[in-house]
């Protein structure tokens, strides 16, 4: 009985004094779903938010984590990236995005993520914990097409699974918060002229973008366009006969993995991510979707002001793109990209944002920023990157706040995280410390100690 009384302490110990398992000590916590708690502790136990108060006993041989005079934030989420599927734009062996085919849904990002790239202790370092990447590629002129980051192949209409994943891990299944976050689909448009009347560049004139509005004529357009729509109708109820077809294990059925990718999707466990810019687009998507009796998510919209009673009506959040970004069209305001934000927030509308690329995700928190300048209170400017985003794709359970029996995503900072001199020192991921370093910091030093 001794023995066994002296082994089971030990555990207690060990347990105890592991990586996922410490106490944040006398600090301010921002939970973003609730007020400040000012000089309290955070107790951290196997990977997840034990207690949260002011007077807690730390287990004896508990790891200690001194901040007093520090802030306690949840990580921070970017809800458009394509992290870990791109390194380099311009080195084609070092992107695994836009496969070929109209439809294909059965292509998992998550797969495809390579856990050593670059980009992510690049993005740690400001605190971003968690990110969606999605299977699309391409930047302006792709697939002949112009204009998005997220416009896939030519004439791409379902690129694959977008998957949230977190910034750190061994493998992609290491990293996977959710594998099968959104399907993500383009949606067509119809062309429209931009600057010296070519194409404007925007993600609904990309690979899905309709051919022939000039050479063709506006009803040859119409016609293009609404065969193209069509054709993602007939998609979508083939996958629902072949889901009846499965359900009723009718003789000679055979598994369609692009069917079968579907599935959720249909069952309404899985939102359908859409990119549609333009007012017109997204009402034929907000149509689309209430034919098909599905969820979807409104990816960079920017004709948010004649789209927003639609989306409010209809309760459709949206991922809004880059606020520090320039007019879409040579005739928009100086700040209508600026403003969005605000916009939707007045309007109702549940938003939360992304960078659309992976050269500015670092820059995630200053992109709230410019929308707090910009009319967004400062409140929903957090709420945008850290709750609003896990709500959105269903993961509010386990990450987007500092609450009890959430995952430990957490990062330790000397003030606030939306300013660009604040620094952090301390992010966790289930409780786990990542080490804040990336290849710029090392460069900062190597050439700093130059002789």
């Amino acid at each position: 009985m001794k023995l066994l009384g002296l082994l089971a302490g030990c555990a207690l110990m060990a347990g105890a004094a592991s990586n996922d398992t410490f106490l944040i000590r006398d600090a301010d916590v921002y939970p973003v779903t609730g007020p400040v708690m000012q000089g309290v502790s955070v107790l951290v136990q196997d990977g997840k938010i034990a207690d949260i108060g002011a007077k807690l006993t730390p287990p004896k041989g508990i790891r200690i984590v001194e901040a007093k005079g520090l802030r306690v934030y949840p990580g921070m989420i970017d809800s458009a990236t394509e992290l870990g599927l791109q390194e380099i734009e311009s080195v084609r062996e070092t992107e695994d995005t836009g496969e070929i085919g109209q439809f294909m849904p059965q292509l998992r990002a998550l797969a495809a993520v390579n856990p050593a790239s670059e980009h992510f202790p690049v993005v740690r370092v400001n605190g971003i914990t968690s990110v969606m990447t999605f299977p699309s590629s391409g930047s302006a002129g792709a697939g002949g097409g112009g204009g998005g980051r997220f416009g896939g192949g030519e004439r791409q209409f379902i690129s694959g699974q977008a998957a949230l994943i977190h910034t750190d891990g061994w493998t992609w299944d290491d990293m996977a918060v959710k594998p099968f976050a959104a399907l993500h689909l383009i949606f067509p448009s119809m062309p429209r002229a931009g600057r010296g009347g070519g194409a404007s560049g925007n993600p609904d004139t990309a690979p899905a973008a309709v051919a022939g509005g000039a050479a063709g004529g506006v009803a040859q357009a119409k016609q293009a366009y609404q065969a193209q729509i069509d054709s993602i109708n007939q998609f979508f109820d083939d996958a629902r006969v072949y889901q009846k077809a499965k359900a009723a294990n009718l003789p000679g059925f055979r598994t369609d993995l692009k069917f079968e990718a579907m599935i959720p999707v249909l069952d309404g466990k899985v939102p359908v991510a859409i990119t549609a810019s333009r007012a017109s687009a997204i009402h034929d998507a907000v149509q689309f979707a209430g034919k098909q009796n599905v969820k979807i998510v409104i990816l960079e919209p920017r004709d948010l002001k004649q789209a927003a009673a639609e989306l409010k009506e209809k309760n459709i959040p949206v991922i809004l793109g880059r606020v520090l970004a320039l007019p879409e069209n040579e005739d928009d305001a100086y700040d209508s990209a600026h403003t969005l934000a605000a916009e939707a927030y007045k309007a109702g509308v549940k938003f939360a944002l992304g960078t659309f690329g992976n050269e500015f995700v670092r820059n995630l928190p200053y992109e709230a920023a410019a929308a707090v300048a910009f009319g967004l209170p400062y409140d929903e400017a957090l709420k945008a990157i850290t709750i609003n985003p896990a709500q959105i794709w269903g993961v509010a359970d386990q990450v987007g706040s500092v609450e009890k029996g959430k995952w430990a995503d957490l990062i330790v900072t000397n003030g606030d995280p939306l300013e660009v001199q604040t620094q952090i020192s301390h992010l966790y991921m289930k409780g786990k410390e990542v080490e804040l370093n990336n290849r710029q910091i090392e460069l900062y030093h190597k050439y700093l100690n130059r002789p």
